[in-house]
């Protein structure tokens, strides 16, 4: 059973290091851990460090990429080479290593596909009462559209297994944690979480410059994820909403037309053009939303083929 922990970096020559040193050398279970350093354009010495600190693979992407694209770059590289389980942590030493134990567990006991480490939002000191609210506020919304119940969705550490690893596709270049798991769940992969320890913060996200940057680049993730993964719901929700108001506009206009007959120098024209407006985005918004399904069929089965086509190249090798 070999296991592969990756760190995706961005000028992380302070603190990476340190993150190696906290990582396991050796978990009941495991025959084999490497560790793998996917470098994002650093202008600084990380590559240097990750050398000079015992890391067994470093890959570099040549430019800024950003975090998804990182993570699906040392994904590919693990696969290839013959990875059972990856691990993905972050550079900068935020989680416990010692805690990566844990995060296998759930998969070496096939209990779990993908296993999230959740961190203790709530008693988190370092956390201020608003990006407490709005990390779980953030988490409640993911679960519902990924179906799953991970407490912290916004956790970067995470275990996946080999099959889970073939299966992913990040299509966004800001973050993998919320897209891979609306992309597990789903598709019925089977999600779990662990409690995990922090250590003290060691410089600011280099993914937002401040929380509210963090809420809309999320947001915009979540709900990108959410058409993709359930349009027909999405359309089908907002052609409601349309056909809905034309219908309270439909019903006023036979009531005063034709019960009341209040037409004395009315016309109802300007109700009328809304009416028709209303109604023709509605039916336009459920034409649309058939397409989406259409697409999201067709999305799955070259997923599928995908996945395939992995597994026999990886298993192969």
């Amino acid at each position: 059973m070999k296991l592969i922990i990756q760190i995706p970096c961005f000028n992380e020559e302070h603190s990476l290091a340190a993150t190696v040193r906290d990582l396991p050398r050796e978990i009941p279970g495991i025959d084999t851990i490497e560790y793998l350093v996917i470098d994002d354009g650093s202008t600084d010495h990380t590559i240097k460090v990750a050398k000079t600190s015992g890391v067994h693979h470093v890959i570099s992407n040549g430019s800024n990429r950003g975090l998804g694209k990182s993570f699906m770059e040392g994904i590919k590289y693990a696969l290839a080479e013959g990875a059972d389980i990856l691990v993905n942590t972050d550079g900068d030493n935020q989680y416990h290593g010692a805690d990566i134990a844990k995060l296998v567990a759930p998969i070496l006991n096939r209990e779990a596909d993908l296993v999230v480490g959740c961190r203790p939002i709530r008693a988190h000191q370092e956390f201020s009462w608003f990006k407490k609210l709005m990390q779980s506020l953030g988490s409640f919304v993911l679960r519902q559209i990924s179906k799953t119940d991970v407490r912290d969705a916004a956790s970067g550490f995470r275990a996946f297994s080999r099959d889970t690893c073939m299966k992913l596709n990040v299509y966004s270049k800001f973050s993998y944690c919320m897209e891979t798991l609306i992309q597990a769940g789903n598709s019925n992969l089977r999600v779990t979480s662990v409690d995990i320890g922090v250590n003290p913060k060691t410089r600011e996200s280099r993914l937002f410059t401040h929380i509210f940057e963090h809420i809309t680049k999320s947001g915009l993730t979540m709900l990108t994820m959410y058409v993709l993964y359930r349009p027909g719901r999405f359309f089908f929700s907002i052609g409601a909403a349309f056909l809905s108001v034309a219908a309270v506009l439909g019903l006023r206009f036979i009531v005063l037309v034709y019960v009341l007959e209040a037409t004395l120098g009315r016309t109802y024209l300007p109700s009328l053009i809304l009416l028709s407006v209303l109604a023709s985005t509605g039916f336009l918004s459920f034409i649309v939303g058939i397409l989406g399904e259409v697409l999201k069929y067709m999305r799955i089965i070259s997923e599928n083929n995908s996945y395939l086509l992995r597994k026999m190249m990886y298993d192969k090798n």
